[in-house]
């Protein structure tokens, strides 16, 4: 079967990661580069997050990312209009030579994370290139779409990750993490640290990141939240090509990003290849070296009083309230986590801890055709059991749910709001590769993969 252009593939291929002419900040031309930055998209906590981001400075590329306006359509509208005042005006310039960028994350605490920003061809999950380990919400790619479209922009990188062959960049050797299954000579290379990484032959990409980051960064900026960003460009033909060399036997597993990915699928298939479409903006981070964070995503539920969803509990769950602080109510969460599915309700000014489900509900409940990883995951009961059977909330519908990342907002909403918050413990990352490498994807918004790209330190325009 052909597509708008796009044949079965004959032949296996791996990553095929491409310069291009990054779209940045003039930095004389706005308040700060801190200023113009935002989290990514999904991770903007909305109303008040949205707000101070736009107060932040005016031209935070949240206007760009979440656009604001009256109907889908005007905001799609609002993106493109203020991406094409911002080109006119020289608020956003593109590079003058096509490039990959080493981007790098440190935080007040020492961790450090580089990895490499470019356009990659875009894959079908049944080529085995790329790997999704999530399922993904069709109203929020068709809103993405809708937005790409518009702008023929990719505004922000999704980040994947790939695993190289050599150690961490602590210099101490890593173990089996996400990513491409290790090959025969991964993670056996002790004691090499970030300076030594070409001595090491620890793989061409690996050592092309290091040495370019030992240079004087393109930009360097600290957002409030404490992280130090710095970003160079590679434009050397010879370290392209090592780079793309490298890669190109390679696997990646979407860390963060899931819907991103199905819209860039979605609008290649809508154009003939060969075109820019073809390839979408990613941050490609070796979890051998730069091993990543993996935080829960919580769920704030609308109209749900805290009250009602205890009720409806009762008898199908163990309920036990926790008038403690929250670092001891996630504690308490972790330790029920070890035994089995649990949740933390909040809400109401306490906590309530929910664990040791009856057996029988989630045997009704839950489908009984995928694997029994899939079947006991936190997030598979949640959505298979509670929100479809127990409180009867549509998962995809923002009336009713919300997706937050941050713990304590999350709380705050719903004691504000009077809904109720759903806490949930972080999937273990093994979980995670195991299941994507069977091809099974773990219901939507089950991971938080960090620490996530900042959105607008880099912008591809397709047509430049």
């Amino acid at each position: 079967m052909k597509t708008a252009g796009h044949s079965e593939a004959t032949t296996r291929r791996g990553l095929e990661l491409t310069p291009f002419r990054g779209l940045r900040y003039d930095p004389d031309r706005v308040g700060s580069l801190a200023s113009v930055t935002s989290p990514p998209y999904d991770v903007v906590v909305r109303p008040d997050g949205l707000h101070h981001l736009e107060s932040a400075d005016p031209h935070n590329i949240v206007r760009l990312i979440l656009p604001q306006a009256g109907t889908p359509s005007a905001r799609t509208e609002q993106a493109a209009d203020t991406l094409r005042r911002w080109l006119a005006e020289g608020i956003l310039v593109a590079d003058p030579d096509p490039g990959l960028y080493v981007y790098e994350q440190q935080d007040g605490d020492g961790m450090l994370q580089r990895g490499i920003i470019g356009t990659l061809r875009v894959t079908e999950p049944a080529e085995g290139v790329v790997l999704p380990h999530e399922d993904v919400m069709p109203p929020v790619v068709a809103d993405r779409a809708a937005l790409m479209r518009a702008t023929r922009a990719n505004l922000e990188p999704l980040l994947l990750t790939y695993r190289g062959d050599g150690v961490m960049a602590s210099g101490t050797t890593a173990g089996v993490g996400i990513g491409t299954p290790a090959g025969p000579g991964a993670g056996t290379t002790a004691g090499v640290g970030v300076g030594t990484a070409a001595e090491a032959g620890i793989g061409t990409a690996a050592e092309v990141i290091e040495r370019t980051a030992s240079r004087p960064p393109l930009l360097a900026t600290t957002t409030e939240d404490g992280f130090r960003h710095r970003l160079w460009s590679i434009t050397d033909p010879v370290d392209l090509a090592r780079v793309q060399s490298d890669l190109a036997g390679r696997q990646a597993l979407i860390a963060d990003g899931h819907h991103r990915w199905a819209t860039y699928r979605r609008l290649r298939l809508e154009h003939p290849s060969p075109s820019p479409w073809d390839y979408g903006l990613v941050l490609l981070v070796d979890t051998v070296r730069y091993p990543l964070r993996v935080r829960a995503i919580h769920r704030l539920l609308h109209g749900l009083p805290v009250v009602d969803a205890l009720r409806a509990v009762d008898g199908l769950f163990r309920v036990r309230r926790l008038d403690v602080p929250l670092p001891e109510a996630l504690a308490a969460l972790a330790d029920a986590s070890c035994a089995g599915n649990a949740f933390l309700l909040a809400g109401d000014g306490a906590f309530h801890l929910l664990d040791r489900p009856d057996q029988r509900l989630l045997a009704r409940t839950v489908p009984a055709d995928r694997p029994a990883a899939w079947r006991s995951l936190d997030a598979t009961v949640l959505h298979a059991t509670l929100l479809e059977h127990v409180w009867r909330i549509p998962e995809d519908s923002p009336a009713h749910i919300a997706y937050i990342h941050d713990t304590a907002a999350t709380v705050e909403k719903a004691e504000r709001d009077g809904g109720t918050a759903v806490l949930m413990h972080p999937v273990r990352e093994e979980v995670v590769r195991d299941l994507a490498r069977q091809g099974v994807t773990m219901p939507r918004k089950s991971t938080s993969f960090g620490p996530k790209p900042a959105s607008g330190l880099v912008l591809r325009a397709l047509e430049i």
